[in-house]
């Protein structure tokens, strides 16, 4: 079993594939880069997150 995800985890990951998914791909650290780029403060902690669920999103897209 798994961590659970947060609400804002999940929505905040929707919101940047549907504004940007085709530059995201299924490596964690390209994910984390433009993952910073994207959202506006945060933690590193919390980008680190959002970019791991993005990249299991993406790899499951495959």
């Amino acid at each position: 079993m798994g961590r659970i995800k947060t609400t804002f985890i999940k929505r905040k990951t929707k919101e940047l594939l549907n504004l940007h998914g085709s530059k995201f791909t299924t490596e964690f650290e390209q994910n984390k880069k433009i993952t910073g780029e994207y959202t506006k403060g945060g933690s590193k902690k919390l980008r680190n997150v959002i970019a791991g669920y993005l990249t299991r999103l993406k790899k499951q897209e495959v």
